[in-house]
């Protein structure tokens, strides 16, 4: 790694730094600062001047103190060791951190992204002339008991594979393979590799997002899907369970690996994250939740810059480990604060402001971060996804604000939270009136191959019930709930029916955190068949009461709870309680309408 002198420092402003005598540097340079070594980036270059962006508290940096090029743009390493590890948002590991550390991080220190000690148990898949490119696999590594790590040829190199090391233990530095290029040059190639963080990994192709991403969260699955390689927005207010909702979708969602990145959080929101997660089990393999995760700590207390760095460096982890073939999903926490560290690196530049004081170029990153979402084709010819999950903080709960609006241009699925739901202690919070997902034409065949064919009909049942709902609560604020036949008043109890019998779901109940897609599809069902048997029953005769006193109706309000996700064989039983009684009822309403129409005559 070289080390030169490129400038000084001309002007401190907070962790923005005006550079002068600028020789031989590059945009988006890494850098180092001072002589205590402060980690920066390059990201303004005029002929003799530059600006440089400080990931460190620059207190004590000074004018005239030397900065240093490192002759490369910032990167991560890529390899071995990252799964189950905490970083900062620059990938320096906190753990490690701790161990040479004092209380808090000291300025200018430098711990390796990946531990240069530890032997990795190498086994080699490619052989000895083979002609290797760029994203093809040399070998494997066994990093945790969920994740089979693939050692991938870095993108861009490309040759004939003239030595490769027999099965064994090997540090990440170690070269395990030489390749021999075109031009007859050799490169050597270890267990890690580097990459710049705000450059996208290239693929093949893109594929189409038709396989939904399984959260078993119902209101997500069956309301408001989303397929792995989506992205999604979730906007809520203070209190309203965001980071709530991501932790549940990262413990019970089917991906294979999970990049949870805390940008600019409350301290003591990602102190929870970082205690529970490893106590967390993986419902998978009953192994430990970290075995599948890669954790991104960067508080709203640390430097801003880094904050707006870390959501690169997570999505580049993400994107590594989908060249490899796993599905990954990207949590982002939140969004609104690195537009935040955004307007505030652009204020001390002095650019021109457009709304709230954000930058102009805002809707640009917005774009450029959800774009490396997808579902792909790898170099290696394997499919690969990662789906990026973004909270959204916006000011009050105003979802006109900037970040929101821009964030909606650039995501096909948005989870909008509702503080009334939040306060009734309604989990998930999320409004069915203010969501919406583009992926349901793109997964909908899925749904109907692999669970159940009645679903999309089902569904949209029941979101046309939901939608009639509101006009009638309309009605019921204006002359109360008597005013309306027993008709419309059936829509409003089957309605409050399947919001708490379905949509709400106990985060801490052992059957009802988590729901298959079976069991989801059967609840889903059960429920528009009580509603359509019931209006017919209703409208030859029977009353809202008598259908409320039906036992199975009990029955359906508790099957989230008595119907565990192994065994789903207690639907059977209610939708046969549930034929029998409204046959019986509605035998007993033509029995009474016959002896009636007899006593007319």
């Amino acid at each position: 790694m070289t080390h030169r002198i490129i400038g000084r420092v001309k002007r401190v402003n907070g962790p923005v730094i005006e550079v002068m005598g600028i020789t031989d540097a590059e945009m988006f340079e890494l850098v180092k600062v001072g002589e205590e070594g402060l980690v920066g980036e390059l990201i303004k270059l005029e002929t003799d001047s530059a600006v440089v962006q400080v990931y460190e508290d620059p207190t004590g940096v000074a004018p005239f103190d030397p900065v240093y090029g490192m002759g490369m743009p910032l990167s991560v390493e890529l390899g071995p060791g990252m799964v189950g590890t905490i970083y900062d948002g620059i990938q320096r590991p906190l753990e490690a951190i701790r161990a040479v550390s004092e209380i808090y991080v000291q300025r200018g220190i430098t711990v390796a992204s990946l531990n240069r000690e530890k032997k990795w148990r190498f086994v080699p898949s490619a052989r000895m002339g083979d002609r290797l490119a760029g994203g093809m696999v040399l070998g494997t590594v066994q990093e945790t008991g969920n994740v089979l790590h693939k050692i991938l040829v870095p993108p861009g190199t490309e040759g004939v594979l003239e030595s490769i090391v027999a099965e064994g233990d090997y540090t990440v530095e170690e070269v395990v393979a030489v390749l021999r290029a075109a031009d007859a040059r050799t490169r050597e190639l270890g267990l890690m590799h580097r990459w710049p963080i705000r450059t996208q990994r290239p693929v093949c192709a893109r594929l189409a997002l038709d396989i939904p991403l399984i959260t078993g969260q119902r209101v997500i699955d069956t309301l408001f899907p989303v397929a792995k390689g989506g992205t999604i927005a979730i906007p809520g207010g203070f209190g309203t369970g965001k980071t709530m909702t991501q932790q549940a979708i990262a413990k019970w969602c089917d991906a294979d690996l999970i990049v949870y990145i805390g940008c600019g959080e409350r301290g003591n929101e990602i102190t929870d994250v970082l205690t529970e997660f490893p106590k967390l089990v993986d419902p998978r393999t009953g192994r430990s939740l970290m075995e599948r995760t890669i954790l991104i700590a960067n508080t709203s207390n640390m430097p801003v810059s880094a904050r707006e760095a870390s959501i690169y460096t997570g999505i580049t982890m993400a994107e590594y480990f989908r060249d490899q073939g796993y599905d990954v999903a990207v949590m982002a926490d939140s969004t609104s604060r690195w537009a935040e560290a955004l307007r505030e690196l652009s204020g001390r530049m002095e650019e021109m402001p457009a709304e709230e004081g954000f930058p102009a170029y805002l809707p640009t990153r917005i774009a450029e971060f959800y774009e490396r979402a997808g579902s792909m084709e790898t170099l290696c010819g394997s499919r690969g996804s990662v789906t990026v999950i973004g909270a959204v903080s916006p000011p009050g709960g105003d979802f006109s604000e900037p970040v929101t609006q821009h964030t909606k241009r650039f995501i096909r699925c948005f989870w909008a939270l509702d503080r009334e739901l939040a306060n009734a202690r309604h989990y998930p919070a999320i409004s069915w009136l203010d969501s919406y997902s583009e992926y349901l034409s793109d997964i909908t065949s899925w749904w109907e191959q692999q669970v159940r064919m009645e679903w999309a009909a089902d569904r949209t049942e029941i979101m046309d019930l939901l939608h009639r709902e509101v006009r009638l609560q309309q009605v019921v604020k204006l002359v109360g709930p008597d005013a309306l036949p027993d008709t419309q008043r059936f829509i409003l109890e089957v309605c409050t029916l399947f919001k708490n019998a379905f949509l709400q779901q106990n985060a801490y109940d052992k059957i009802d955190a988590f729901s298959v897609v079976q069991k989801q599809a059967r609840m889903l069902h059960v429920i528009v068949a009580y509603w359509k048997r019931g209006y017919t029953v209703i409208k030859k005769g029977a009353t809202l009461i008598e259908l409320k006193k039906l036992k199975v109706y009990h029955d359906i309000m508790r099957m989230k709870f008595s119907v565990p996700n192994d065994d789903l064989s207690g639907f059977d039983k209610i939708e046969a309680r549930l034929e029998r009684a409204m046959d019986q009822l509605e035998a007993l309403h033509a029995r009474d309408e016959k002896q009636t129409s007899a006593v007319r005559t």
